[in-house]
């Protein structure tokens, strides 16, 4: 043991050990010099004197926003896209918590930690997004609009974001060694997780629900009766396919994080989850034709919208389906993989389509988003992929603590 070590305080000893990993302050600085780093540090460097101006000087002076297109870029991923990816959380928690499922139950934290995540970054996109964001919570508390789609959808999230938080108690507790505390976090999960389910269903749903009140504006080939529908059945598609994709990243990017003695069969879990991939991808495809059939447009179906509709549905719902079916049964579990990052990326171009692009063709001036929206966007996400990383890297994420190994 160095010097230093020995004459360390309680409280260095703690910083040391929990924030620092053990290293020293010069050897931790040194550790941080990766190339992923840098861009991460690029970003930021850019982004948030961008983000400070935004505040600053409004949303004129930092967007291509106008009262003809209120929603931009920060609704269509941050906030709508966002809040989908998300929706892992509560689909894994619901597998193995409620239909008792162990064989998922290593990614259950993962899943959790970027539902957590996910809910929470799509608020600070919201927060960018609102012209006075300290008013916020005003039409939750002292304006009960109850007839409006946004006064559930904003208790729901709010809510749910509160049940989340936790859901992610436990690992925290293990972490700061608090296990009186982790054993009531422990006792909560069943009740919890039925109550995100409640929360999701409704709020996952009533997303698409705000899109009816746009039924003269949206293009008719993205609107339907059923985008409430549409929205919930893709959330669960979306999780699946981001935990898919972020375990089999986290499995490689943090492998020293593993646990040598408890070993995961990461591709029999990532089959198992192809294979409900699958099947909600192809009720999904039938769903979305249903709505097709019945609104009868067929004639813009010769258009350029039309043209990117139907790569929409084949592209992004029908052929993954296939593939995902094919990859299981042949377990090829990299190629699931494969087909669940090309599914979360169809998954945001549907909710781009429904919030942005099929709300452009009937405006005179289309919106495009400022360079300083993109650069914004970019900034809340990268700080949310160092916030999990920083997360994992300190706690019991992805492996055991080796004093609660046996109820893992």
């Amino acid at each position: 043991m160095s010097d230093m070590a020995q004459t360390a305080t309680p409280a260095q000893a703690w910083f040391t050990d929990k924030i620092l990993m053990g290293y020293r302050p010069r050897e931790y600085a040194r550790s941080l010099v990766t190339p992923a780093n840098a861009v991460a540090a690029l970003i930021l460097a850019i982004g948030i004197p961008v983000s400070i101006y935004r505040f600053v000087y409004g949303l004129g002076a930092a967007t291509n926003l106008s009262q003809a297109s209120p929603w931009g870029l920060w609704i269509g991923i941050d906030v709508v896209s966002g809040v989908a990816l998300a929706a892992g959380g509560y689909t894994m928690a619901t597998a193995v918590y409620i239909f008792r499922l162990e064989k998922y139950h290593p990614i259950v934290r993962p899943a959790v930690l970027t539902g957590f995540l996910g809910y929470l970054f799509a608020l600070v996109g919201l927060l960018f997004d609102l012209g006075s964001p300290w008013h916020l919570p005003v039409p939750m508390v002292w304006s009960f609009g109850t007839l409006s789609v946004m006064f559930e959808v904003a208790w729901c999230v709010a809510l749910y974001l509160t049940v989340l938080w936790l859901e992610c108690l436990p690992p925290v507790f293990e972490w700061l060694g608090w296990s009186r505390a982790r054993v009531l976090a422990v006792k909560l999960t069943i009740p919890l997780t039925i109550m995100g389910v409640v929360l999701s269903t409704l709020h996952q749903s009533s997303l698409g629900a705000m899109f009816l009140l746009a039924k003269d504006k949206i293009n008719p080939l993205w609107y339907s009766p059923y985008i409430p529908l549409y929205f919930f059945v893709s959330s669960i598609i979306a999780g699946l396919s981001m935990v898919i994709f972020e375990s089999g990243v986290s499995h490689r990017a943090f492998r020293d994080q593993m646990d040598p003695a408890h070993h995961v069969d990461l591709d029999d879990i990532t089959l198992g989850l192809g294979r409900g991939a699958a099947i909600m991808l192809f009720c999904y495809f039938f769903l979305k034709l249903q709505g097709f059939l019945d609104g009868g447009r067929w004639d813009l179906l010769a258009t350029s919208y039309g043209a990117w509709f139907l790569f929409e549905m084949f592209g992004f719902i029908l052929i993954p389906s296939l593939l995902y079916a094919w990859a299981t049964r042949a377990r090829r579990a990299g190629l699931v993989r494969i087909v669940a990052a090309w599914t979360v990326l169809g998954v945001i171009v549907n909710r781009i389509n429904v919030s942005l692009v099929a709300v452009n063709w009937s405006r005179p001036q289309p919106y495009w988003p400022s360079w300083m929206e993109i650069v914004i966007s970019m900034t809340i996400i990268t700080i949310a992929v160092l916030t999990f990383r920083w997360i994992v890297n300190r706690m019991p994420v992805l492996r055991a603590h080796p004093a609660y190994v046996e109820s893992h």
